[in-house]
């Protein structure tokens, strides 16, 4: 979530510089609006135009490409108009109507696998994306609900979403997140992401989505399963070095 254009600049330039030198593409997301957050008094970001300004600005001056989530298809020209791909939350994978906006935007779509999906289901996302003229399409896996407060990652699922042709991001950061843990927000397990970010590169992932932050302890959102900006180096030099043992074209 955008906390402030200060910050989403400063950490937006460091993991460019980051992805330059071990070699990868780097995309920068943050949501302008956590529409889903578990309180009402919880910070939601700083909404559409704000939001979609400061994205703007992390675009030119930082170079890179970037990405957030749309809620409705009311924001979809808007969001089109300043990011380079559009993401659908997982709460949100099943709205046709989102879905096909997004799509008729002509830009990337990035789809969240809700957490009460079964992998092969989103063939239904991916088709609706399809059938509005779109095939610039990624599905993300981002764990499943295991009982009340906790996700399980099944990897197979990471297999077969590419099996349907889209290629598969995991989310290492949402998997070890426990949904509503807090009462009034989600904890998280952040010690785990880097455990499944590695099995996830070993299962055939495509690419990381990894919520980072200089201080995750100190974030308006998501901080308990936030990787500290200090431990980024180490855990994407891992799944590097995983994928070059699977692969050693992709050095």
């Amino acid at each position: 979530m955008i906390e402030s254009e200060a910050l989403a600049l400063e950490t937006a330039e460091a993991l460019r510089d980051l992805a330059a030198d071990l070699g990868v593409p780097y995309v920068f997301k943050s949501s302008f609006d956590k529409a889903n957050r578990s309180s009402a008094e919880s910070f939601r970001g700083p909404g559409l135009t704000d939001g979609l300004r400061i994205l703007g600005r992390v675009r030119e001056g930082i170079g890179v490409p970037v990405l957030s989530d749309v809620h409705g298809p009311e924001q979809v020209a808007a969001a089109a108009g300043v990011l380079d791909g559009l993401q659908i939350p997982a709460f949100l994978c099943r709205q046709t109507d989102l879905l096909q906006a997004a799509a008729r935007s002509g830009k990337p779509v990035n789809v969240k696998k809700g957490q009460f999906m079964a992998p092969l289901d989103m063939a239904n996302a991916v088709g609706k994306i399809e059938a509005a003229g779109n095939c610039d399409i990624l599905l993300t896996e981002r764990g499943s609900c295991f009982g009340y407060h906790n996700l399980v990652v099944d990897m197979r699922g990471i297999r077969l979403m590419r099996g349907l042709g889209c290629p598969v991001v995991f989310d290492a950061t949402h998997s070890v997140q426990l949904p509503g843990g807090l009462g009034h927000a989600s904890g998280g397990q952040r010690e785990m992401a880097a455990t499944l970010a590695r099995a996830a590169i070993a299962a055939g992932a495509d690419a990381l989505f990894l919520e980072v932050h200089p201080n995750p302890d100190q974030a308006l959102c998501d901080g308990p399963t936030m990787v500290p900006l200090s431990e980024v180096r180490d855990l994407l030099t891992g799944c590097l070095r995983i994928r070059s043992a699977l692969d050693p074209s992709a050095e």
